[in-house]
């Protein structure tokens, strides 16, 4: 294959997947490192990718960049719908305890199947005993309201309007009060190093703050998060106890997920 060739081949999966690794596009092509680093170089030389460590990304992704909830949605909607399925698995059926919900698309598709499966289960057993879902996002908080076998909590805050999430100290101290069975945490990129991250410090708190809280975190990332890191990071992995996605991390993540004990859920 010539150069040229593999470069535009290389070109083609950043803009698919958001982000290409030094380490799996040598051993796609059947390269050495050295020769992918170049090809990178001619890429962002040509302004097409921008190289970051261990690999590159789209030109036009920063640490500070994030899509609002309605472009997101319609994003990888097969991958999120996998997923959620998996997550929802993780849910007791007939018994009560307690889960807290993230914001996010994936997490929105979790709430949108637990209150379709909560309600069916309540209408053949009337003593079906509570849920207690626990959320700071708008529109999850609108799919799990008003139904039967699901008590609602809502964290108040300021709600940012990109994320429709509450933020604030508010958030952070009633998360910090609570300490639910089990919590679906959305990422905007997990990284073996620099563990779980988001552009923003306001919800990276939010965040940080019901992975303290929660006895048991589940995060919810579609493979385009995975080798990311965005501006702050909220959680290492030895923070975690599973990871759902929809393809296998890279040999770096992989090895770092198997060291810090996280279980690995392919969807």
């Amino acid at each position: 294959m010539f150069a040229e060739e593999r470069q535009q081949k290389i070109a083609e999966l950043v803009a698919g997947s958001g982000r290409v690794s030094v380490t799996h596009l040598a051993e796609r092509f059947r390269i050495t490192t050295e020769t992918v680093r170049r090809d990178l170089a001619t890429l962002e030389t040509a302004g097409t990718v921008r190289r970051v460590h261990g690999g590159a990304v789209a030109a036009d992704r920063f640490s500070t960049t994030e899509e609002s909830v309605t472009e997101r949605a319609i994003q990888r909607p097969d991958q999120k719908i996998r997923i959620a399925e998996a997550a929802l698995a993780l849910i007791p059926r007939n018994k009560p305890g307690s889960v807290l919900i993230d914001g996010g698309t994936t997490t929105e598709v979790l709430a949108d199947m637990l209150s379709r499966r909560t309600a069916v289960e309540v209408s053949d057993s009337e003593s079906r005993p509570e849920l207690v879902a626990i959320t700071h996002a708008v529109p999850i908080a609108s799919k799990l309201s008003n139904i039967p076998g699901i008590a609602l909590q809502i964290l108040g805050g300021r709600v940012r309007g990109i994320t429709q999430v509450a933020v604030g100290q508010a958030t952070v101290d009633a998360a910090a009060k609570l300490r639910p069975d089990l919590a679906f945490v959305g990422t905007n990129g997990i990284h073996a190093s620099f563990g779980l991250s988001t552009p923003d410090p306001e919800e990276a708190a939010v965040k940080a703050a019901f992975v303290q809280s929660a006895r048991r975190i589940v995060v919810l990332a579609d493979s385009s998060k995975l080798d990311t890191e965005t501006l702050v990071q909220f959680a290492s992995l030895k923070d975690l106890d599973t990871l759902i996605t929809d393809s296998e991390p890279g040999t770096e993540l992989a090895a770092a997920l198997e060291e810090a004990g996280v279980d690995v859920v392919i969807a």
